[in-house]
């Protein structure tokens, strides 16, 4: 099992910025990819950004409405990894539940899609004021 622990979520102003954070504890794999999600009150669940860890190399991908404000990244050391977002530039409609996901797979096939994961964190509420 794959425990994921979100924090760094908050209020801010429109215009700020908020610094996500999420670990992972449990079991480790070789090759697994860490996503951001968020859902607003009354919205489907929203993907943001992922990052995948195969051996060296890493890959990120983030939705249209993150890219130029949002930026996804992590730390691999042995039997944790962390994953981060950093949030610039907010604005209230990106106010929501921010939750973080992960699965022991690099594929990007269905990267963005909240059934390709196989854990969850219990999510970080994030405001952000007009």
């Amino acid at each position: 099992q794959v425990q994921l622990v979100e924090s760094g979520g908050g209020l801010v102003q429109a215009g700020g910025s908020l610094r996500l954070s999420c670990a992972a504890s449990g079991r480790t794999f070789s090759r697994y990819t860490m996503g951001w999600f968020r859902q607003a009150p009354g919205k489907e669940r929203e993907f943001v950004a992922a990052i995948s860890w195969a051996g060296g190399s890493t890959s990120t991908y983030y939705a249209d409405s993150a890219k130029g404000r949002y930026t996804i990244s992590g730390d691999n050391a042995k039997n944790t990894v962390s994953v981060y977002l950093q949030m610039n530039s907010l604005k209230p409609e990106d106010t929501a539940v921010y939750s973080c996901a992960a699965k022991a797979s690099t594929s990007s096939v269905g990267i963005s899609g909240y059934a390709y994961y196989d854990y969850w964190g219990q999510g970080t509420q994030v405001t952000v004021s007009s």
